[in-house]
């Protein structure tokens, strides 16, 4: 059984009752898990897999190999509030978790980028959401992963872009907010 801190990144559905839910985990990177009968409304899981939700999580590996974990136990300690964060706070966290999502490795520790996800989504919630926000998000993944220019010239979201599939399209959804 592995244990971690997580935030909740997407959903989708798996079956008519369960859902494979993307964390990206505190020391184990980007993981996916199936939540078996989270849909139904009894499931153990029922009010606690939403998104930006940040968790304890505690799955069983596969026994195959692969990269599809089975999550046992899910406890929330701290949920986000969409209503708080606006409309434009909560694409950039859409864009925010997306991005964290496509940089961190998978099942490998990425303890830095769990906190600044973490970071950016606690100011999501208690200030408004800002286009400098959104470019301090992106200067310091650049700065996480090595791909930030100190001197300038080449901008951080250049720098991310170059680390392959380009720019997101979230991030032109939450930038439309501030143009």
């Amino acid at each position: 059984m592995e244990q971690s801190r997580a935030i909740l990144l997407r959903k989708y559905p798996w079956s008519e009752t369960s859902l494979i839910v993307s964390w990206l985990t505190e020391n184990l990177g980007a993981i996916r898990t199936t939540a078996r009968s989270a849909r139904k409304p009894t499931s153990a899981f029922a009010g606690k897999l939403d998104l930006f939700f940040l968790a304890d999580i505690s799955f069983a590996p596969s026994r195959k190999g692969g990269d599809l974990h089975e999550l046992r136990e899910v406890t929330v300690t701290t949920p986000f509030d969409a209503a708080r964060a606006g409309g434009a706070g909560l694409y950039m966290a859409a864009y925010f978790t997306e991005l964290s999502g496509h940089c961190a490795p998978s099942m490998h520790p990425a303890a830095e980028i769990f906190d600044l996800l973490s970071r950016g989504l606690n100011f999501l919630q208690n200030k408004p959401a800002t286009e400098a926000a959104l470019h301090h998000f992106e200067r310091e993944m650049a700065r996480i992963l090595g791909v930030h220019d100190p001197r300038g010239l080449v901008g951080a979201q250049e720098g991310l872009a170059s680390l392959g599939g380009g720019i997101l399209r979230t991030r032109a959804a939450a930038l439309r907010f501030f143009h």
